[in-house]
């Protein structure tokens, strides 16, 4: 049995992050929501910039 891949919608809005009680919470687009602790969020935002500097420079354009 195969199953039909339909790719998620590419989103040109950022998220917001916000922190309170000591988690950070991340409100994106389409009604996504993650909490997160301290850490997972640095390194989350650590390689969301890592890979968005990869992307830039895939796309041409100036990082």
């Amino acid at each position: 049995m195969t199953e039909d891949f339909t790719p998620s919608p590419i989103h040109a809005e950022a998220g917001v992050a916000t922190a309170e009680q000591g988690v950070v919470m991340l409100d994106g687009p389409n009604g996504v929501a993650v909490t997160m602790t301290p850490h997972a969020a640095q390194a989350t935002g650590e390689s969301l910039i890592a890979a968005a500097h990869v992307a830039l420079v895939q796309s041409g354009a100036r990082p």
